[in-house]
């Protein structure tokens, strides 16, 4: 480490220690997860009656005016470029006519997409000319310059959330305020406030920022709350340096170290510095306009209602076991309850002697608690539900990507394969113990579910170290439950012909 890789190091706030650590992370790579089973509805996978279903949704509706704070919370800091790779292609390809299936989509419907108007406004004040006339004078290119580039509506640069997704007829509207107008329906507090926070990269904050500014103040009239909009943005101490071919450090033309974002994972150290009872984790993509809403909440409240349920009673359990006064028949209680309802199973709980057993359950009951909604799997790529090895032995529920599987093992690929649910992004997490305490939660991330993968700069290539997922090994060591949720509930935006789905129309 040069003198300049040190003040570079302390600005960022990471240690020599932790550079140490990455570079021996590439060197060695991560070691593949051990599997029990897919998680099902047989194995781990909730399906609650319709009577069940009434008791979790009277639970949150109680506990919202409990005076406890409830908080959602949305990564929000991916930008759209992805969303926008084929017209990209299209505007570096040699034709000038729209060819492929993808294209012709596009511009057989770009008077349904929810920035049209803005679109047509951006293309005559370019080339006097509206969207319509352009692709009359076969100018298609020029439509799609005006959509991407920053002279025009800039949304090849922009962050998803500030895109405008649905029509209405009063205006259209962007994901950021979709999420609002969710935090209204299912994450209202007792005294009327609903708390939204967002991450953000921080060149487009302040336009965040002017956009809350502009429309939080109509949707709270409209739903009689008041919102509460934080921000804040992925730490630099989260960055994981680059390296080579060679597992060296990658440093650029001047000689300096390359860092790359740690991935979402880095998010859990926002998660851990807000101040809430309970708090809903949903993409920033994943949004249906108003009159598809009614999934969504409903399922909200009724996983949130769950978590609600099942903490109560492992609090009730924890007192328990801290007062020294329980029965052979209440141990034996308590070991059902985590094997049954939290899904926490130790293959070694047999030999363990009493003093020990209460041990190990106190240690698994005192945990952050996440209930995670799971679709049925319809070929989606994304991760899935499994049960899973612990590195203590334990095996419990955990949402893992096929990165973390060894494809090479004919059971683990056949689990992966055969999967009936996977992951829609759906949480709602209790963040606080039994004595109202903050739960640390950078103390329960797994660091050997990590992530590496190939990328380049200036036409070299580099290897890129990403944090363990947020909602994977960030995740690791909560006590997790599954609950199935239609599918409806699962609309995301992957590429901007998805906004043509019904779902967003």
């Amino acid at each position: 480490m040069t003198p300049q890789d040190l003040e570079q190091l302390a600005d960022k706030g990471i240690s020599q220690e932790q550079i140490a650590k990455q570079l021996a992370d590439f060197t060695n790579g991560f070691p593949y997860l051990k599997l029990e089973a897919a998680a099902s509805l047989e194995k781990g996978v909730l399906n609650p009656s319709a009577d069940e279903q009434n008791k979790y949704l009277s639970a949150w509706d109680a506990y919202c005016t409990s005076g406890k704070k409830v908080l959602k919370f949305v990564p929000a800091s991916g930008a759209a470029s992805r969303m926008f790779k084929n017209l990209f292609e299209f505007l570096d390809a040699s034709y000038q006519i729209p060819s492929t299936p993808f294209e012709e989509t596009f511009f057989d419907n770009i008077n349904k997409f929810a920035f049209y108007e803005d679109l047509n406004s951006a293309c005559l004040r370019l080339f006097d000319k509206d969207v319509m006339k352009l692709i009359e004078d076969a100018e298609y290119k020029k439509i799609v310059a005006v959509l991407l580039d920053a002279d025009g509506l800039g949304y090849g640069l922009l962050p998803k959330g500030l895109l405008l997704f649905h029509s209405y007829p009063e205006g259209a509207r962007t994901p950021l305020e979709e999420h609002l107008v969710e935090g209204a329906m299912y994450a209202c507090n007792g005294d009327g406030t609903v708390d939204v926070h967002f991450t953000v990269s921080p060149e487009h904050r302040s336009m965040f920022e002017s956009l809350v500014e502009d429309n939080a103040g109509i949707y709270a009239k409209r739903f009689g709350v008041k919102y509460n909009v934080s921000f804040s943005e992925q730490k630099s101490s989260t960055d994981t340096i680059a390296a080579d071919m060679n597992n060296e450090p990658f440093r650029d033309k001047d000689g300096k170290l390359v860092f790359r974002p740690g991935g979402h994972g880095a998010l859990i150290e926002n998660l851990n510095d807000l101040e809430a009872d309970v708090i809903f984790i949903k993409n920033i993509d994943n949004v249906v306009p108003d009159r598809l809403k009614g999934d969504t909440v409903q399922y909200k409240k009724l996983i949130a209602g769950i978590l609600i349920d099942l903490q109560k009673q492992a609090f009730e359990y924890i007192k328990l076991l801290d007062s020294g006064k329980y029965s052979h028949d209440q141990i034996m209680e308590v070991l059902q309850f985590l094997r049954k309802k939290l899904f926490c199973k130790n293959p070694e709980v047999k030999n363990l002697e009493d003093a020990e057993l209460i041990i190990y359950m106190k240690e698994k009951l005192n945990r952050p608690i996440r209930i995670c909604g799971m679709v049925k799997n319809v070929g989606e790529p994304g991760g899935g539900p499994f049960l899973a090895y612990n590195s203590d032995g334990t095996i419990s529920l955990q949402i893992l990507e096929s990165s973390q599987i060894d494809m090479n093992n004919p059971d683990a690929k056949a689990m992966f394969e055969n999967g009936t649910f996977f992951n829609p992004v759906d949480l709602v997490c209790a963040v606080r113990d039994y004595k109202g305490n903050k739960f640390d939660l950078t103390k329960y991330v797994d660091p050997a579910t990590g992530f590496i993968s190939l990328k380049s700069k200036n036409g070299k290539e580099l290897k890129a170290l990403e944090l363990p997922g947020l909602w994977n090994g960030a995740m690791s060591d909560w006590n997790t439950v599954f609950v199935e949720v239609p599918l409806s509930t699962f609309n995301p935006v992957k590429t901007v012909n998805d906004l043509l789905r019904e779902q967003h129309q």
